[in-house]
């Protein structure tokens, strides 16, 4: 196989490799974990997420402070009956973040399944 420079679209732009616009923040799989399992709930508990993505309280407290930090998560701290709590809510930054990264990995994936130039279908 071999690879040529142009990289150009039809109106002459040229195109972005799906791996320009992962996100690094949201790419780290941990803190993609933790979108997506927030994605599914109105809120996570934090040991939910502990156990979902299989870190210990110290591993999952940074990644959530950096997504906090980034404005895609909010944590609320709080009690459910007498036992302190934290929960985890998805923000609208968070979606959007979480969407954009989908739509990468997504056009990566096309890109990679998609039929090779002058490859023949039935080598595959």
């Amino acid at each position: 196989m071999s690879v040529d420079d142009s990289t150009a679209t039809q109106d002459g732009e040229e195109e972005l490799h799906p791996t320009q616009t992962l996100d690094d923040t949201v790419h780290q799989r941990v803190r993609l974990g933790v979108l997506t399992v927030a994605r599914e709930a109105d809120r996570v508990e934090f040991s939910f997420l502990k156990k979902q993505l299989a870190v210990t309280d110290g591993n999952l407290s940074r990644h959530l402070k950096v997504l906090e930090e980034s404005g895609m998560i909010t944590v609320e701290k709080g009690y459910a009956g007498r036992r302190p709590r934290t929960w985890v809510t998805l923000t609208r930054e968070g979606v959007l973040a979480l969407d954009a990264e989908l739509r990468a990995l997504r056009a990566l994936v096309l890109r990679l399944d998609a039929p090779r130039p002058g490859s023949d279908p039935a080598d595959a």
